[in-house]
Parts: structure tokens; sequence; C-alpha cells
């Protein structure tokens, strides 16, 4: 009897080379859509940037605006709303006695909103601003 030795196919290769195959798509994959998630919350997070930035910018301009009315009349006191661009800024002016005065104003784009309190102490001949800081709230 002789015997006879077969060689079997080497499927184990394939298998290895399938798997690994596999694997480096999904782990591509993966990066793609980490990559694609990253982006899209950096494309927010710049907008809401902008945003804010916009918002200081209409806060002050509500703030300069409201400094001339004070400086066109001493005794002036009120609120106004502006619109400008993209969105709106809103001040208002209450006297708090003699010629000390308090300037609130707020700018708004989309979802950002930014506040500026100013504190005057004299209105006439010259407006002396004796404060002006960004507060969070009123």
């Amino acid at each position: 009897m002789d015997q006879q030795w077969y060689a079997l196919p080497k499927k184990r290769g394939s298998y290895i080379t399938l798997i690994s195959v596999l694997v480096a798509t999904a782990v591509s994959l993966s990066v793609g859509v980490s990559l694609i998630l990253w982006g899209t919350g950096f494309t927010k997070t710049s907008l809401s940037l902008k945003q804010s930035h916009q918002a200081k910018a209409l806060a002050d301009a509500c703030a300069e605006e409201a400094l001339q009315q004070i400086q066109d009349s001493g005794s002036f006191t009120g609120s106004a709303t502006v619109s400008l661009g993209q969105g709106s800024c809103s001040y208002t002016v209450t006297s708090l006695g003699a010629q000390d005065r308090l300037l609130t104003t707020s700018g708004t784009v989309g979802d950002a909103v930014r506040r500026i309190q100013i504190s005057i102490d004299q209105v006439s001949p010259i407006v002396n601003v004796t404060s002006w800081q960004e507060v969070v709230s009123f």
C-alpha cells in the first residue's frame, strides 16, 4: 500500500487576508466619520464665536448711540432698539439722580447675546464715563 500525501489547500491565509481587509476598512470608516463630526462641531463653534463677536459690536454700537443721545440732551432718559445687519441691540438710560446715569445695552445676533453696563457721573458739559464693563445679566 502506497501512501499518498495530499496537501490541503491553504484557506487559512485567505481568511486572514479577508479579516485584515475588514478591520482596515472599519478603522478607516471610523476615522472618516470622526473627522466629519469634528468638522461639523468646529463649524458650529466658529459660527457661535462669530455671532458672539457681532453681538458685542452691536452692544457697543448701542452704547455709543445712547452716549450721543445723552450728549445731545443732558436730561435724556429712556430706551430704544436698533436693528443693524443680522442682529439688533437695545439700550436703556436710567437717571440715578443729579447727573448720574446708568446705561445698559445688549446686542443680539442669532443665539448670542452680549450685555454692557456703563456708569456715568457727569453729563454736562461733557459726558464722563466712570465704568464700562461687560456683564452676564442686568
